[in-house]
């Protein structure tokens, strides 16, 4: 009786205890898509769930994007700091973890994917760069660069996302508006380098033009002929492009498009097949999967070894599809498009591929330990068994958690500009190449210095739309 109560609590526990989160972060990002940002973040403050130990890191990342998107760049910064600290300090939870094998992994304290983790740094770096803080910016960039290096070394190599060709070619931008052309050269070499090996074959984006062009003149700036000839002639470019004159400066523009993708759960049939030692094979042949798992041989040979079928729950990307498809920045007689450097949609859906394995582990893990505690059960109590079965199909799902805040792509451009004030306009369109929107933009240009600018445009359609 008392462990009848047990379970009750527990399925009671997870429907009851997940229900006011959802329906705040539903609330939360309804009002973050419509740019109702004040709103959007007192939503946030406002739930007790969202700011809890399990989805806090959640909330630190929603916090600071709207913090950031408000100009409130200091305060961005302090959320995505804790939000570093958190996922740097993280310590497992055994009365969690417990939980979660009776449940599901969205009892556990939220992780985050890996290259959300990466993603604090480059906020916290645009967030520095609009502080005038360049030497903060490019440690933000160090460390992003470190800790990629870091999971690839804890995952021993088996991601295929290994380098931030963004990252290298950030920090090529930040150099450059200080003046060390030199590091600028090394660093968007590195970008280049990271573009063409990685990104091309992964992700099916080249390095931009703009790089390329970035390569050539801090070559020629630094002294590096031979260079300077030898990317020339690769790119079949000239250093071309317009100094700054005495009285003007540049401008970097940062658009970030649309929105990331959000998880859903699916699910797979899979055979149990028995081998030798404890090696038990999860096969689905209409897939093509196969996945040995090793557990005891006790259970294998007994309360596993009567189970032939088994559905298993998993956690995938769906793409939101950006309303805008293109951009231009437009002013004082000038016009220039924005170029593709990072496919964070991409990047999402393959950091996600690269640890599927891991997930189906943990997954069937979480099953085998389910159905042999439902066996043992049934022994004793038929009731009791039945009612423990009841309770792990019902709460049987994947962690579709994830930032959601996130921009889908980020581009930029680059334009030489008249000291003063800029009256510039980002023109928008859509995937006909039609008008779709024009957003004025002041800016104020420093003669001999760079100034930057980061802007997010939310439009996006409705996940798995085409």
């Amino acid at each position: 009786m008392k462990l009848t109560m047990i379970l009750l609590l527990v399925l009671s526990m997870f429907f009851w205890g997940c229900m006011p989160y959802y329906i705040r972060q539903q609330e939360f990002h309804t009002r973050f898509q419509q740019g109702r940002l004040e709103e959007a973040s007192q939503v946030l403050d406002k739930s007790r769930e969202a700011s809890r130990r399990r989805n806090r890191l959640l909330f630190l990342f929603n916090q600071g994007v709207v913090q950031h998107m408000k100009g409130n760049y200091a305060e961005s910064n302090r959320f995505f700091e804790e939000a570093h600290i958190l996922g740097e300090d993280f310590s497992r939870n055994l009365a969690d973890e417990a939980l979660a094998l009776l449940t599901n992994p969205g009892m556990l304290e939220y992780r985050g994917e890996d290259f959300e983790l990466l993603m604090i740094h480059f906020y916290k770096a645009m967030n520095f760069i609009q502080l005038g803080n360049l030497e903060a910016a490019l440690v933000e960039c160090r460390r992003m660069n470190i800790k990629l290096n870091a999971l690839n070394d804890k995952h021993r190599g088996q991601n295929k996302y290994q380098r931030d060709a963004f990252i290298h070619n950030l920090m090529g931008i930040i150099y450059q508006s200080a003046g060390d052309y030199n590091n600028a050269f090394i660093a968007y070499r590195n970008a280049f380098e990271v573009y063409n090996e990685d990104y091309l074959r992964l992700f099916g984006l080249e390095a931009p033009v703009q790089l390329q062009r970035d390569i050539i003149r801090t070559a020629h700036l630094t002294g590096f002929s031979d260079q300077r000839v030898y990317f020339e002639g690769k790119f079949g470019l000239t250093n071309s492009d317009v100094l700054p004159a005495e009285n003007e400066g540049e401008l970097v523009f940062f658009w970030q498009n649309g929105l990331g993708p959000v998880k859903e759960q699916w699910s797979i049939n899979l055979n149990m097949v028995r081998g030798e030692g404890g090696v038990v094979h999860f096969q689905n042949e209409d897939l093509g999967l196969s996945f040995p798992f090793l557990i005891s041989s006790n259970q294998a040979q007994g309360n596993l070894g009567d189970l032939r079928f088994v559905r298993v729950a998993f956690p995938r990307y769906v793409e939101r599809r950006p309303v805008i498809a293109s951009a231009t920045l437009s002013g004082n007689g000038k016009a220039s498009s924005f170029e593709l450097a990072q496919n964070i949609n991409a990047i999402a859906f393959q950091s996600l591929q690269d640890r599927m394995l891991r997930e189906l582990s943990t997954a069937l893990l979480r099953l085998a330990l389910k159905q042999a505690a439902e066996k043992t059960l049934r022994k004793r109590n038929e009731n009791l068994g039945s009612l423990f079965g009841l309770v792990g199909a019902m709460t049987e799902q994947a962690d579709t958690r994830n930032w959601q805040t996130l921009p889908h792509s980020i581009h930029y451009t680059r334009l030489v500009l008249p000291q003063g004030n800029n009256e510039l306009v980002l023109n928008l369109y859509d995937q006909a190449g039609a008008l779709r929107q024009e957003i004025p933009i002041t800016v104020y240009i420093k003669a001999g210095q760079t100034s930057f600018v980061n802007y997010h445009t939310l439009h996006s359609k409705p996940p798995g739309m085409p």
